[in-house]
C-alpha cells in the first residue's frame, strides 16, 4: 500500500516549535497588496441563501455557494510591462467568509492595473493535489474544489435555488466552471501606489456573472454545468466573468502586516517519541493541531482513556461502548444507550480519518476533537458525569499518574489534558486500505458491476448533456469520500423534529443540514443518516432515487434533479451498492484494526 509518514522525529520537532520552514522570518523590504473581495448582486452586498434575486429571464434565485480559485497575479507598470507575482494562489469563498489575499514583497513603485485569473494554470491544475500543505489554497481538503479522480480543479462553483414563478416548486442550479481552456483573465485598471502597504477593495457582482453580456436561464439553458468542451453555459460564464469584477476602492493599509503566530506545544514532556502518522499517498495533507503534536506516549494514554469506563457516572460505559472497532468505530444500534439505558437522539458517527475534519458531531457544534471528546462525558443522555469527578476518579488510579507524566511531563490530571489525549488517539484512527484503493494501485481489479457503480458514482446527472449518473461525487468525492460540509439531503420537508445545523448557527438556511459522513467502510456502519432511519444501503440509494423531499434549504445539487430524485434503474442501484462495498477497509472487516 502506498502510504507515507508525515512526522518523523526531526520534522515533528521543527513543526512543534514553528521554526525551520521559513514561516516566521522578517518580511522583505517591499510593500504588500491586500486584495479584499466583496460579493454583490446587482451592486448590492450579497445575502446568501436569500430567495430575493432575479436573473435577466425573470427567474427568482438564491445563492448558496460562491467558491473559486485565483492565480496568476500581476501588476502593470507605468511602462506597460507586467510584474508577475509568482506562486501565489487564493481560495475565495463567500459562505466561509474567506474573501481576501495578501500579496507580499512587491517592489515599491507605481502601477496602473492588476490582473489575475479565475482558476490555476495548467501545471497547477494537473499537479498532484496531495502535495500541497494543509493551509495551501490548492489543498482539496481546504477548498473542496478538486475533481479528484477526474483530475483538475473546479475554477468557480456557483450553486443555489431558483423558482420560475410564484408558487412554483423550487429547483436547484449548480454551475461548476472549469477546464483549462476556460481559464479567464480579469484585468482592472487602477492607481496602485506601492510605496507603502495597500488594500484594494474589489466587487464581484454575481448578477453580472449570470446576466451580462450573455444572460443565462436555468430553465432554458440548463441548471447545471461541468464545463465540458463546447458547453454554452461555460462559454457564457467565461464571457460574463470579465465584466463581473471591478475595483471599488484603493487605499493605504490601516494596520501592520501581521506575522504568523508561533504556536507552542501544550505540556510537551522533556522526553517523548514522535508518533509516525501514516496515510495514503493520495490523501491531501491534513491540518494536524500544532499545539498538540502527535507523540506515542499521548496517543497511548488517549487509547487507554477511550476504553475507560470511569468516564461514565456508574462505570458502565466508555467511548468504545458506542464506537465499536468492528463497525469502524460506529454503533450498530440506531441510537446508543446512556448510563441509564436511555436512548440518544442521533446515530453515533464513525471515528476514522478525523484529522481531515474541522468540526464534529452531525451538527458541527464542536470545533475540535478535544472539545468533542469531552461533550459525551457530560451529556446526561450519555455518560452523565462531571469532569471534576472524572479527574478525581482517574487520580485515584496509580497507572494514570504514570501515564499522564509520560504524556504531559507531570502527574497532574486535568480535563484539558484528558481532551488532548483523546484527541491524539482519535487522530490516529485512519482508513485507506480498501479493495478500491488496491484497485487504484493495480493490486487488484474491480468486477464489472463494481466498475459500473464507480462510473455512476462519478458521473453527473445532467440530461442536457445526455448524462444520467448518480451524482454522488459532489458531496462524497475525493479519496476521503466526504466534503466535510453540511447539506440538507432531502430527508424531511419541514425538519421540525431535528433542525440540524441551524440549531448551532441559528440560521434558518441551515435547517435540515447535517455533516456529510465518509462513505469509507459504509458496509460496516449501518444504520444510516443522522437518525439511523435506513437499515441498508439499498434503502439509502432508494432515498436518493425516489425519496428526496424538497424544502427551502435542500442542497442545490439535489434540487436540480427531478421530483423525488434520480429515478435510478434496479441495475444501477445494484451496481452502486457493489461499488460502495469496495470501500471497506479489510482491517475493520476482519476485526483486526489497530493503531498504525
Amino acid at each position: 500500500m502506498n502510504s507515507r509518514s508525515i512526522f518523523h522525529r526531526r520534522a515533528a520537532l521543527l513543526l512543534c516549535l514553528g521554526i525551520g520552514l521559513g514561516l516566521f522570518g522578517e518580511r522583505a523590504l517591499a510593500s504588500s497588496l491586500q486584495i479584499s473581495v466583496r460579493h454583490t448582486f446587482a451592486g448590492e452586498p450579497l445575502q446568501m441563501d436569500s430567495l430575493r434575486y432575479k436573473n435577466a429571464p425573470g427567474e427568482t434565485l438564491s445563492i448558496a455557494r460562491v467558491s473559486y480559485l485565483l492565480s496568476g497575479f500581476a501588476l502593470e507598470k507605468e511602462s506597460g510591462a507586467w510584474l508577475e507575482v509568482t506562486n501565489q494562489y487564493a481560495w475565495i469563498d463567500a459562505g466561509a467568509r474567506r474573501e481576501s489575499i495578501r500579496l507580499e514583497a512587491i517592489p515599491e513603485g507605481s502601477y496602473r492595473a492588476i490582473r489575475f485569473y479565475i482558476g490555476p494554470g495548467a501545471a497547477a491544475n494537473h499537479a498532484d493535489p496531495a502535495k500541497f500543505p494543509a493551509d495551501h489554497a490548492l489543498n482539496p481538503n481546504l477548498n473542496g474544489l478538486h475533481w479528484n479522480w477526474q483530475g483538475g480543479y473546479i475554477f468557480l462553483a456557483l450553486e443555489g435555488l431558483f423558482r420560475t414563478a410564484p408558487g412554483h416548486a423550487l429547483g436547484g442550479f449548480a454551475y461548476h466552471f472549469a477546464r483549462y481552456p476556460n481559464r479567464v483573465p480579469i484585468v482592472m485598471s487602477g492607481r496602485f501606489d506601492l510605496s507603502h502597504d495597500v488594500v484594494a477593495q474589489i466587487d464581484f457582482d454575481l448578477g453580472r456573472l449570470l446576466n451580462a453580456p450573455r444572460p443565462l436561464s436555468f430553465v432554458n439553458d440548463g441548471s447545471s454545468t461541468h464545463s465540458r468542451e463546447g458547453d454554452p453555459i461555460a462559454a457564457a460564464m467565461a464571457a460574463n466573468l470579465q465584466g463581473a469584477f471591478n475595483i471599488r476602492q484603493i487605499g493605504s493599509a490601516t494596520s501592520a502586516v501581521s506575522k504568523a503566530e508561533i504556536v507552542k506545544p501544550l505540556y510537551l514532556p522533556e522526553k517523548f517519541t514522535p508518533f509516525a502518522f501514516k496515510m495514503s499517498g493520495s490523501f491531501p495533507v491534513p491540518g494536524l493541531p500544532r499545539d498538540n503534536p502527535l507523540i506515542e506516549e499521548r496517543v497511548a494514554l488517549g487509547q487507554k482513556l477511550f476504553n475507560e469506563t470511569a468516564l461514565s457516572r456508574d462505570g458502565s460505559l466508555s467511548c468504545a461502548s458506542c464506537h465499536r472497532i468492528a463497525n469502524a468505530f460506529s454503533d450498530p444500534r440506531r441510537f446508543s444507550l446512556g448510563v441509564r439505558e436511555q436512548t440518544g437522539a442521533r446515530q453515533a458517527m464513525p471515528l476514522f480519518n478525523l484529522a481531515w475534519k474541522s468540526s464534529f458531531f452531525w451538527d458541527g457544534r464542536a470545533p475540535s476533537l478535544r472539545a468533542q471528546a469531552l461533550i459525551p462525558i457530560q451529556d446526561h443522555a450519555e455518560m452523565d458525569e462531571s469532569l471534576t469527578n472524572v479527574v478525581a476518579k482517574l487520580a485515584g488510579k496509580i497507572s494514570y499518574g504514570e501515564a499522564f507524566e509520560s504524556a504531559f511531563g507531570s502527574r497532574e490530571i486535568t480535563s484539558e489534558k484528558i481532551g488532548l489525549a483523546l484527541e491524539q488517539f482519535m487522530l490516529t484512527l485512519t482508513s485507506y486500505d480498501s479493495k478500491f484503493d488496491r484497485a487504484l494501485n493495480g493490486q487488484t481489479s474491480l468486477t464489472t458491476n463494481e466498475q459500473r457503480g464507480f462510473e455512476l458514482f462519478m458521473t453527473e446527472y445532467e440530461p442536457r448533456t445526455d448524462r444520467y449518473g448518480a451524482d454522488c461525487f459532489h458531496c462524497h468525492g475525493g479519496p476521503l469520500f466526504s466534503d466535510h460540509q453540511f447539506h440538507n439531503n432531502g430527508l424531511d420537508a419541514k425538519h421540525e423534529s431535528d433542525p440540524g445545523r441551524s440549531r448551532v448557527t441559528q440560521n434558518d438556511a441551515d435547517r435540515g443540514k447535517f455533516s456529510t459522513p465518509s462513505l469509507r467502510n459504509i458496509e460496516l456502519t449501518a444504520p444510516y443518516m443522522h437518525d439511523g432511519r435506513f437499515a441498508t444501503l439499498e434503502e439509502v440509494i432508494g432515498h436518493y432515487s425516489r425519496g428526496v423531499n424538497r424544502s427551502a434549504s435542500l442542497d442545490p445539487n439535489l434540487a436540480k434533479h427531478p421530483d423525488g430524485g434520480l429515478q435510478l434503474s434496479a441495475g444501477d442501484k445494484t451496481a452502486l451498492v457493489a461499488f460502495l462495498k469496495t470501500l471497506t477497509d479489510e482491517k475493520y472487516k476482519t476485526n483486526t484494526a489497530r493503531i498504525e
